[in-house]
């Protein structure tokens, strides 16, 4: 975790396991006081299901962040680091994105590339974009214990995650700001992306043998300037993909706390925080 100063310490985040539909439209708890069945009722569609971490100051209205992690799934990995930005002052949701698929989590290079294969884009987008809208409902039957500020969000990626926080950029329209730590930028036929970002979005790439060419990027970027988009780019020369998990080869600890704090500072200039 970025050596900042936190707000608070890991034993003030508490988490819960949420379960929600993937439509971004949900039950409340007076919709549950009106129908008898709604315990044992079967949801209809598919659900996002992932762990949603806050401080747990009462009385206090926070920022949100939704974190996507890489290939391997929701790895212990992916939920430290998730916690560890929740110390910063932040409800943190953390999807599986793998939920479509049985919620997969692997340590194995072969399974993790195809599940990242067999992930549907859209269908990801979805989910993610519910759990925006998920954050924005999840208020308390007791108003004194509302924890989130409705459309104060910005988005983390790692990796597989980074390009789906790219994406993202382009189909939240209320999106505040979007960080993608690796990941792979839209190809320059598909420009259209870099001119719908509809918030600032820092890329964050490896110097050795990127995911995307610096000449790939650099067209995402000029795309993006053509529109009025604003595009910051970090290169960390002696990283290789990978550099931002522990557990990879590749794992460069003091790259990975640099990438964590350029984000940090990137979505609080962007976020207004209580």
């Amino acid at each position: 975790m970025a050596q900042s100063e936190t707000i608070y310490s890991p034993d003030q985040i508490g988490y819960t396991l949420v379960r929600f539909n993937s439509t971004g439209i949900f039950e409340t708890h007076k919709d549950h006081m009106v129908d008898p069945y709604s315990a044992t009722r079967m949801p209809k569609g598919p659900q996002v299901e992932g762990i949603q971490y806050a401080p747990q100051e009462a009385n206090k209205l926070l920022p949100c962040l939704v974190v996507l992690h890489d290939q391997w799934g929701l790895t212990s990995v992916i939920q430290e680091l998730a916690k560890g930005l929740a110390c910063h002052g932040y409800v943190v949701m953390l999807p599986n994105l793998y939920g479509r698929q049985g919620g997969m989590v692997t340590a194995n290079t072969e399974v993790a590339e195809a599940l990242m294969e067999r992930l549907n884009e859209q269908q990801a987008l979805q989910d993610i974009n519910a759990c925006f809208e998920y954050l924005n409902s999840n208020i308390s039957e007791d108003a004194l214990l509302e924890r989130t500020t409705r459309n104060a969000h910005a988005i983390v990626g790692f990796g597989m995650g980074g390009t789906l926080a790219i994406k993202t950029a382009a189909h939240r329209r209320r999106l505040q700001a979007a960080v993608a730590i690796g990941g792979t930028v839209p190809s320059a036929s598909d420009s259209e992306t870099a001119k719908k970002l509809f918030c600032p979005l820092l890329l964050q790439q490896a110097g050795q043998n990127p995911q995307s060419s610096p000449e790939e990027v650099e067209q995402f970027c000029q795309a993006a300037a053509e529109a009025g988009k604003i595009v910051e780019v970090t290169t960390y020369a002696e990283a290789s993909p990978g550099f931002w998990y522990p557990q990879s080869p590749n794992h460069r600890a003091a790259d990975l706390d640099a990438a964590l704090q350029k984000a940090l500072e990137f979505i609080s200039n962007l976020l207004k925080k209580p």
